[in-house]
């Protein structure tokens, strides 16, 4: 277990990710709808988190192999598909090695998981190689310009340096990096912009989830309780309130390649709403 893999798993076993999941589980429907996901066919979610395509890709029929590097998130995957009545494949597994053969899916997936394996060059190529001649994938992933892409900048001042190599995750968002971490692969991409959104009763209640639930800040939550110099507590209001600011931010539309993400839904927010950044579809043939 690589060091990068082993800061994975502990990220995303801190906090109820699945929490956090099930506030984005429609963008998993959007794109099962999108690549055309039809009965019968093999699909593989690649870092498939809590299920939120996987489950929805085997509603549609398919026969689906969810693999995640973080055994909680399988665990919670499983629940899921039970409660959803669907059989899911749930393996354990790195993005960047998939424990599958050549030509093995009709159909690869992710939703804001594969851009978090380290090296984007060698996700890429799995992705591609697991897919049979003539097959699809479709790829969601928050851009650098949205909030989310702003937040993961917020919290990255607060956590310990990453892993030698490893690429800041929203450059999946990046057409001109996508274009040039496929281009070995000889796949065929389109991209499109699209919007997720958010919504919470309040700010306090936003704050509250995030710092308890979602991993990579509930797992900052020992070094930030730890006695600190005197400007500590102004930096941890400054970081709480610019959580706060991001997420109260209407979404612009996102998109990348293939196939639409639905309409600009982005505009004003009732109190309390709270719209989520611009993210990429990227989808394409190989």
């Amino acid at each position: 277990m690589t060091e990068a893999q082993d800061r994975a798993r502990a990220t995303w076993s801190a906090g109820d990710f699945d929490a956090i999941a099930q506030r984005i589980w429609d963008v998993g429907d959007e794109l099962v709808e999108k690549v055309g996901i039809k009965p019968g066919e093999r699909v593989l979610d690649v870092a498939c988190g809590t299920g939120n395509v996987s489950i929805p890709a085997a509603a549609k029929g398919a026969e689906v192999t969810g693999l995640d590097i973080t055994p909680q998130l399988l665990e919670d995957a499983k629940r899921n598909a039970e409660k959803y009545g669907v059989e899911v494949e749930w393996v354990e597994g790195d993005a960047q090695d998939l424990p599958f053969e050549d030509n093995s899916f009709d159909v690869v997936v992710s939703t804001f998981g594969c851009m978090f394996a380290p090296d984007h060059a060698k996700a890429a190529a799995e992705i591609v190689r697991v897919l049979k001649p003539g097959g699809r994938f479709g790829v969601v992933a928050w851009r650098p310009e949205g909030n989310i892409g702003k937040f993961f900048m917020t919290i990255a001042k607060y956590a310990p340096p990453p892993p030698e190599g490893f690429q800041p995750p929203p450059l999946w968002g990046v057409r001109d990096h996508v274009t040039e971490i496929f281009g070995p692969t000889g796949a065929e991409l389109e991209f499109e912009d699209g919007a997720a959104h958010w919504r919470f009763e309040s700010e306090d209640e936003t704050v509250e989830e995030y710092s308890q639930k979602f991993g990579p800040i509930a797992l900052l939550r020992p070094r930030r309780e730890r006695p600190r110099r005197r400007d500590a507590e102004p930096r941890n209001k400054l970081a709480a309130s610019q959580l706060v600011e991001l997420h109260s931010i209407p979404a612009s539309q996102g998109r990348i390649a293939g196939y639409p993400m639905g309409e600009d839904q982005s505009g004003s927010n009732e109190r309390g709403s709270v719209a989520s950044p611009e993210n990429q579809l990227h989808s394409a043939s190989p």
